[in-house]
This record gives structure tokens, C-alpha cells and sequence, in this order.
């Protein structure tokens, strides 16, 4: 039974993780119909100066953690910004010309973060209490998943009450239906993308920071391991939708975890299969629509 418990809920906590870096690629595709596989760039870049913030603050108490997480997402959202503007705003509407120049930005990243702070990766340290662990149902649970599932839930939140709640959601949603409307009433659609380009590299950045203490290091390859779990999340859950998006990380984590541990570490060779399936069976996936 505490085998049964911890698999389960350790495979939701990665599923969270796998969340806080999905959310960012759904939510951009959803409303700007934008591949970006640059995400995992935002997230490592925000890893390693919430590391360097924490390490200059104290990496044991939680006023650097806390502070490391904010900077994290700032990080996250200033260099999805940068990247909206300079890269992808000329491109709209040319989908090939988008996945080339973000792929490219991807390499040139991780050749970058190589040069500042090596190719080895640096292990980290953080507050105690996250490497203690929670009894639940005779099962100890790692704190760490339990931040990771709060983390996920607040995210999922505040993204939702943007897009329905203020007035810049509601321009981000009627420009996605008739650009053309919207501008003609004297409304700057495109600040508006910006935006939501900028709240998808917080989630990321929140993510990287959250992610190395997950695997305690932080190195120049972390956002792209983890970027190919979230794509594959995204197409499971519907690219787009950001409810099928947290509903596929968990069940792509939960079956990683079972498969791992009853199946001799096939967690990986599994969720690929899954996809397969998804892909054959429903291509628009769980929650997507169809073209």
C-alpha cells in the first residue's frame, strides 16, 4: 500500500513539474498558434540566476528561496519578451520560419550557458525541510512534491483568472478570434501577445528554479530534457488547451513513475508509446480540437 501511495503521488508532483513548463507552451500555442522550442532556453536561463541569486542570499533559508523563485520567473519573462519582439513578431503567420529561428535560438543558448558556467553540471542546495519527507498512509513522501503541486495549482490559477478576469485576457482572447476587429476598434493586439509570451516564460522560469531543486543541480542541458516531456504533454493534452495540458502531465507522470518501477525503468519508452497512441488514435489530443 505505501508503495502504491508513493509511486502515486510522487508521479503527480512530476506531473506538477512537467505542468509549470507545459502550461507556457500551451498557453502560447493556444492563443498565438506559436511552436516555441526555445521554452526550455527560458527555463534553464531563469535555473542558473535563481541558483546565483540564492547562492549570493544564503541557499539554506527561505527568504533566498522565495526570492529566487520570483527572480526566476522574472527572468523567464523579461527573455520571452525579448524573444517575442526581436524573433518571433516579424514571423507571424510563417510557422516555418518560427520553429527554425526558435530552434536555433535553443543551440545558441545552451552553447551560451556552457561558456558562462560550464558543461558540468553545479549541484545546488536549498532549504532543509524540502529534502525531509511527509508521512502519508504509512508512505514518506518528499516535501519537494508538495511544493511542486502547490506551485502547479497556482499557476494554473492565476492564468485562468488573466484570461477571464482582466481586461488584457479578454483582448488576448477576442484579438485570438478576429485580430482584425479588434485593431480596427484601436486596440494594440500585439502588446497583448507580448504579454502572453511573457507570462508563459515566468511559468517556465518558475519551473527552472523549481526543477533543480527537483534534481538538485542545475545544468546547460535541464530546460531541453525537460522541454521534451512538455511537448509531448501538450500534444497529449490538446495543443492549446491548457486544462488538457495539466490533466496529461499528470497522467504521462503517474504512468512514468508505475512503468519505472513495475516495468524495469520503461517509464520513458512508455509515455513515448502513449503518444503514438494519442497521435493514432485522437490527434487532436485529450482536450484538443479538431482543425
Amino acid at each position: 500500500m505505501s508503495t502504491l501511495v508513493v509511486i502515486l503521488v510522487t508521479g503527480v508532483g512530476l506531473g506538477a513539474l512537467y505542468f509549470l513548463v507545459a502550461s507556457g507552451l500551451s498557453l502560447i500555442y493556444g492563443l498565438m498558434h506559436v511552436l516555441n522550442f526555445a521554452h526550455g532556453a527560458f527555463l534553464t536561463l531563469s535555473a542558473f540566476i535563481g541558483w546565483q541569486v540564492a547562492q549570493a542570499l544564503g541557499t539554506a533559508s527561505w527568504g533566498s528561496f522565495l526570492l529566487s523563485v520570483l527572480v526566476g520567473a522574472l527572468v523567464g519573462a523579461v527573455f520571452a519578451t525579448l524573444t517575442e519582439l526581436v524573433l518571433i513578431r516579424p514571423l507571424y503567420e510563417r510557422h516555418i520560419e518560427q520553429v527554425l529561428v526558435t530552434v536555433g535560438l535553443s543551440f545558441a543558448a545552451i552553447a551560451l550557458f556552457e561558456g558562462i558556467w560550464g558543461t558540468d553540471a553545479i549541484n545546488i542546495a536549498g532549504p532543509a525541510w524540502l529534502k525531509q519527507t511527509t508521512p502519508v498512509l504509512g508512505a514518506s513522501i518528499p516535501n519537494i512534491y508538495w511544493l511542486l503541486m502547490l506551485a502547479a495549482g497556482v499557476v494554473l490559477a492565476a492564468i485562468v483568472l488573466f484570461l477571464r478576469k482582466t481586461r488584457y485576457g479578454m483582448i488576448i482572447r477576442a484579438g485570438v478570434e478576429n485580430r482584425s476587429m479588434v485593431t480596427a476598434l484601436g486596440i494594440d493586439v500585439r502588446r497583448s501577445f507580448t504579454i502572453v509570451f511573457a507570462i508563459g516564460g515566468a511559468a517556465a522560469g518558475i519551473g527552472g528554479v523549481l526543477a533543480m531543486h527537483w534534481y538538485t543541480f542545475v545544468s546547460a542541458h535541464m530546460g531541453s530534457t525537460l522541454l521534451i516531456f512538455a511537448f509531448i504533454v501538450t500534444v497529449i493534452g490538446g495543443l492549446g488547451s491548457l486544462t488538457g495540458a495539466a490533466i496529461a502531465s499528470v497522467l504521462v507522470a503517474v504512468l512514468q513513475q508505475f512503468a519505472n518501477f513495475y516495468l524495469g525503468g520503461t517509464g520513458d519508452f512508455i509515455v513515448v508509446a502513449l503518444l503514438a497512441v494519442v497521435l493514432l488514435v485522437r490527434p487532436a489530443g485529450i482536450l484538443g480540437r479538431k482543425a
